[in-house]
């Protein structure tokens, strides 16, 4: 099975599951979604796939969220639009395979996708 990987490399929990990921023998196709981030459309589906809804994905410690969402009653496509525009914001890291995808917090719940 082929996997997809949302990853911050600056990060310590993204660094720390990729490396469990990488010691069960998976080596997933890194999305550096700082650099690259995710369509619209992409990160819809993403958000499909964890059957979570767009708030549950948003980095709420994050300054940007603090200084321009916090408080704010956006709907779902507005949430959305704001990670795509602030690829910071998504919360990381996730893991995703061709009809699922799990956040990699903790490291563990990729298991859910990999066993």
């Amino acid at each position: 099975m082929q996997f997809k990987y949302y990853h911050n490399p600056r990060c310590g929990k993204s660094r720390q599951c990729l490396a469990f990921l990488q010691e069960k023998g998976i080596e997933p196709e890194l999305i550096l979604y700082l650099k690259n981030p995710p369509s619209f459309e992409e990160l819809s589906e993403v958000i499909d796939k964890l059957g979570i809804n767009p708030l549950d994905l948003i980095r709420k410690k994050e300054s940007i969220f603090k200084e321009n969402f916090k408080g704010k009653d956006l709907s779902d496509k507005e949430w959305i639009k704001a990670m795509v525009d602030h690829p910071k914001l998504i919360e990381r890291p996730i893991l995703i395979s061709e009809n699922r995808a799990v956040i990699g917090r903790p490291k563990e719940n990729v298991l859910q996708l990999i066993d």
